[in-house]
């Protein structure tokens, strides 16, 4: 039997060859009216006549034949008869659909030879926005923040100004002036805005504060001439009020400064009133990582400086306290990211203490501050005797105005103790899970001593150890009889606002009970193990 895999049928399917019908086309021409039919005909001349003008006006806009000459057509200047719109959109449209459909990607092929473009209307705009100059002047802004007090918090802070657009800065008129043709902005009737830029609003010394007015005038006419650009925002700030004080240094100036320009990375220009050349000496490490220019002297600098941004004043959190804020604090920095700048600035070497019996004769290191004015720690060689005995290597020094060599000391510290008070504030030079302990005088003192160095410590990630002295500890004792208020009623001290804690709080010593003290050098001891 022969296979039949490769056979196929004798005849395709469907009608046989004598069935066959006629051609359709020709069955349905022939019912059509010959009227119809040349009305058609002409139809579709217009149509083949359409087409092919449509093709010819893709191929002179796209055929690499006529590339100079686009370019040239591109560079001339716009025709003075225009063709209505109702007459350009359909050719218009009917172009980018065979754009799509008929134009190659010379990306997606490589061996495509690029081919001039058809610069729209909306690509010229874009063209002249993205062609800007670099210097050219961006939209006059201001913003500025004045909230004032946290709940539980009772020092306000001062306002700070943000600025963008075309600013000129004349220290020699103590003004910014700000381009700004809407009059936008808070400023008051005389379209002024008057800020003494000092990182703690302090009623007794902001008088002492340079003041600077921003301005805010219509065009660039009326305002001073610039002498010098800088490509760098700026950030005008008083390093006046307690300055002098480490506490307020970190507290009024550094940490502000830091808050305000970290995320810059030294890409800020500084300008300084009430220059004091010490400060500024006495700073130069921790100025110089948080910008890369020279500060400029406010006070005596007689040109005319112009920038494209920057801060009148500075934003500050709490005492040595950085927490998350969307206007001040958006980059979310930490007192961990502060205590690392310091570290970065004065090459710091120790990130972490010691830990004990890592090595055989290992001793956990203790700093003792000393205090030679107020606040001193009378039995301060029984406590070193002690701390010794416990097993720490004991070291006692007097905070000094060497701060990078006192700031080598205390990195090199895994503990450190000292009476409530400035000194304190050098726990930012810690390495991270370092022991900070705190004597804490006569008068409930709980408020200050947590807010200004307890919470501090616990954000830097430091183990904190407080220890209250009794009435029994206190100098008090030999001014006070032990039913005068400070003994009976403390806060009625604090009733008297700071006069009252200064006069008597701040000017006690204290002489700690070293039984009752032990335990505490104990509990130091142990936060180092854990």
């Amino acid at each position: 039997m022969a296979s039949t895999a490769y056979s196929r049928p004798s005849k395709p399917p469907g009608p046989a060859a004598g069935d066959r019908k006629g051609p359709r086309l020709a069955k349905e021409l022939g019912r059509i009216e010959p009227k119809k039919l040349g009305i058609g005909l002409v139809a579709g001349c217009c149509l083949a006549l359409l087409t092919y003008l449509s093709f010819a006006r893709l191929f002179a806009i796209y055929s690499p034949v006529f590339d100079s000459s686009s370019l040239v057509l591109k560079n001339t200047p716009p025709a003075t008869t225009t063709v209505p719109a109702t007459e350009t959109l359909p050719v218009q449209q009917e172009t980018q659909v065979e754009d799509q459909k008929d134009v190659p990607d010379p990306e997606a092929d490589p061996n495509m030879p690029n081919l001039p473009e058809v610069t729209t209307e909306k690509d010229q705009q874009e063209e002249a926005t993205t062609t800007k100059p670099a210097g050219a002047i961006s939209e006059a802004k201001i913003t500025c923040d004045e909230n004032g007090v946290d709940e539980g918090f009772p020092y306000a802070r001062p306002p700070v100004c943000e600025l963008a657009g075309d600013i000129r800065i004349s220290p020699k008129e103590k003004a910014m002036y700000l381009v700004n043709p809407s009059g936008a902005g808070p400023f008051d009737s005389n379209g002024e805005k008057k800020i003494r830029p000092f990182a703690r609003k302090d009623d007794f010394l902001l008088p002492g504060v340079v003041e600077v007015t921003i301005k805010s005038v219509s065009s660039a006419a009326v305002a001073p001439q610039c002498t010098r650009r800088h490509d760098v925002p700026v950030v005008v700030f008083s390093v006046a009020g307690y300055t002098d004080n480490f506490f307020h240094d970190n507290t009024d100036v550094l940490i502000p400064l830091f808050l305000t320009t970290e995320h810059l990375k030294g890409e800020v220009q500084f300008l300084i009133t009430n220059f004091k050349p010490w400060w500024v000496h006495k700073f130069t490490p921790l100025l110089k990582k948080l910008s890369n220019y020279d500060v400029i002297n406010f006070d005596k600098d007689e040109e005319v400086h112009c920038f494209r941004s920057g801060h009148l004043g500075m934003y500050r959190d709490r005492d040595l306290i950085i927490s998350p804020h969307p206007t001040r604090n958006p980059h979310n920095y930490s007192m961990v990211d502060y205590n690392r700048f310091l570290r970065r600035a004065f090459n710091l070497p120790r990130d972490a203490p010691a830990v004990l019996g890592e090595e055989t004769s290992a001793k956990p290191k203790m700093l003792i501050i000393e205090r030679k004015g107020t606040r001193k720690l009378l039995n301060l060689r029984e406590v070193s005797a002690l701390c010794e005995a416990l097993g720490f290597a004991v070291t006692v020094a007097e905070a000094g105005a060497d701060v990078r060599g006192f700031a080598d000391r205390v990195n090199a510290a895994d503990v450190l103790l000292a009476v409530h008070g400035a000194g304190l504030t050098n726990q930012i030079f810690l390495p991270t899970g370092a022991v900070l302990v705190q004597i804490v005088p006569w008068g409930k003192m709980d408020w200050m001593a947590t807010n200004f160095y307890g919470q501090p410590a616990r954000d830097m990630r430091l183990r904190y150890v407080e220890y209250y002295v009794s009435e029994e500890e206190t100098t008090l004792k030999d001014k006070y009889p032990r039913d005068h208020y400070v003994f009976k009623d403390p806060m009625r001290i604090h009733a008297q606002g700071w006069p009252g804690i200064a006069e008597i709080i701040m000017k006690q010593d204290v002489m700690v009970n070293m039984t009752r003290f032990k335990p505490f050098l104990l509990k130091a001891l142990d936060e180092l193990q854990e």
